[in-house]
């Protein structure tokens, strides 16, 4: 018997996620290509101490979550925008104390999720050499160049945005969509994908398919907003 990866509704999809689990957000900045929905039945579901991995955590959607005290700890690249006023809930946390922090270089985090998904134990890169990001890091001289060592990054769970998906998991993405996305599905242990739209098998243009389903475990479609 096939398995139904297709949820009736977002709450359903998040039923399991556990206090402690570290969770990947997709998108790159601002509500476009990240998954809003899924972020707000979090919200709603209200796991605690939630290590958070995302290209932004502040000054967006993720604001609900650290609103409800549910991160203990987040990873991005850049945390919060330049300049804001007043300064977001992340940014509140972090300044007393309440929330840990990990910047990691924008380019070194995809690689990094990347190394997760593919099983490899990690990379050598230049990024970060003779900054704050080097310290307690591996470090290698390749080619008269200093390197410094990178580890994976893995997660319990990927909440990502997605154009269309067909009943068995396969993915195609839209403009900003494919920035964290597809490398984040294939990270996770539970990779769980809202989408605008959802068909049959075999209507998908096969060469657009750009995350396959195997990295996909649960599906749920976002519904119209009424007239």
């Amino acid at each position: 018997m096939p398995i139904n990866k297709i949820f009736p509704n977002f709450d359903e999809t998040v039923k399991d996620v556990h206090d402690g689990a570290i969770i990947m957000i997709g998108g790159f900045i601002g509500k476009v290509g990240m998954p809003t929905n899924l972020i707000l039945a979090l919200r709603n579901q209200g796991a605690k101490n939630l290590t958070i991995i995302s290209n932004r955590v502040g000054g967006m959607d993720i604001d609900v979550l650290f609103e409800a005290k549910q991160v203990g700890k987040a990873i991005a690249s850049a945390p919060v925008p330049g300049s804001r006023t007043p300064i977001c809930p992340f940014e509140e946390q972090y300044l007393a104390g309440e929330v840990k922090l990990e910047i990691v270089p924008q380019g070194t985090l995809v690689e990094r999720m990347r190394a997760g998904g593919a099983g490899l134990g990690g990379f050598y890169t230049p990024t970060g050499v003779g900054t704050a990001i080097a310290e307690g890091k591996g470090k290698k001289i390749i080619d008269g160049r200093e390197y410094i060592f990178e580890l994976p990054l893995k997660a319990d769970f990927a909440f990502i945005r997605a154009y269309k998906a067909d009943k068995m998991g396969n993915l195609i993405y839209r403009r900003t969509e494919r920035s964290f996305n597809p490398i984040m599905a294939m990270a996770a242990k539970i990779t769980i994908a809202e989408v605008d739209e959802i068909v049959d098998v075999g209507e998908l243009d096969p060469e657009s398919i750009v995350t396959p389903l195997i990295y996909v475990n649960r599906i749920v479609k976002i519904p119209r907003k009424k007239e």
